[in-house]
């Protein structure tokens, strides 16, 4: 990974190629603001019952999304700034038992982007640009409701990237530098971070989304329970238009993480239909 970037660098000062942008000045879009919500009432159950939907417990699962953009395109810059939030509950109610309440998302991202705008690619996977950058992040919690501190992380990120293509939205490789406030003493960590963010317009008001990142984790200045090895995050989704820019969504989300005190790798498989509406509240002018 180092050399990559090593490399990628050294190229990137020895160009000479000239590059003509193909946006400039704000774009501002709201991505997703989505709402997932299932619910389950079951009454006079009992297990001598053959059919199982009389013998559940009633349950309700509620999510909300928010990702957020406010991009700015200059002449050789591009400056990103994200907000990312999600939360949701899973409310079950056993018959003559306490009901019981689990987080299934609980996140706020925060981050800032700065990009030099190196090349424009016209003719390779539908166009592209790309450059160095660096990125700094917030993360933290809505609560901690689950008895847990609440999380809190600045991260700083430095790398390459190709985004703003046709396809591909974003792909990108990093060093990570992060301070973990989560717990004291805080901890200041180092990783190596991957992803990308790609779309696919299927046909007129249909759209296929993936997005994914994996981040290795090298080093920790104050060793926890908690620390992690390795964490990957995928989801793939397809934005059905149904009025205006409210949209029906199919999707499949894969978290994976290994900690370093754990044998196993934990995981979370969640598939679901959520009702999402997004648009541009301001777009770039094309040059």
């Amino acid at each position: 990974m180092k050399k990559l970037l090593m490399l990628f660098f050294a190229v990137s000062l020895l160009s000479s190629a000239a590059f003509a942008g193909t946006k400039e000045g704000w774009e501002v879009e709201l991505r997703q603001l989505s709402l997932n919500i299932t619910s389950t009432e079951v009454h006079n159950t009992d297990d001598k019952f053959a059919e199982a939907r009389v013998k559940a417990d009633s349950q309700t699962f509620i999510q909300g999304k928010l990702d957020f953009a406010a991009n700015y395109f200059a002449n050789k810059l591009f400056w990103s700034n994200t907000i990312l939030g999600e939360y949701g509950k899973t409310y079950v109610r056993p018959v003559n038992k306490e009901e019981t309440i689990t987080e299934n998302a609980n996140k706020v991202l925060f981050t800032t982007d700065l990009t030099y705008r190196l090349w424009n690619v016209e003719n390779f996977l539908g166009g592209f640009e790309a450059g160095p950058f660096a990125n700094v992040g917030y993360e933290t919690q809505f609560d901690n409701s689950n008895g847990q501190p609440l999380r809190k992380i600045l991260r700083g990120k430095a790398g390459a990237k190709l985004f703003e293509g046709k396809y591909l939205k974003e792909l990108y490789a990093a060093y990570v530098v992060e301070s973990d406030y989560t717990y004291r003493p805080e901890s200041t960590n180092t990783a190596y971070e991957a992803g990308f963010r790609a779309e696919k317009e299927i046909r007129d008001g249909v759209k296929l989304t993936a997005k994914a990142y994996y981040r290795d984790y090298q080093s920790y200045s104050e060793e926890k329970m908690s620390d992690l090895d390795y964490e990957f995050e995928g989801e793939i989704r397809l934005d059905v238009m149904l009025w205006n820019n409210l949209s029906v969504a199919p999707f499949i989300n894969y978290y994976c993480a290994s900690a370093q005190h754990f044998e196993r790798v934990g995981e979370n498989w969640y598939t679901g239909i959520s009702i999402s509406y997004s648009t541009f509240f301001k777009r770039a002018i094309e040059k």
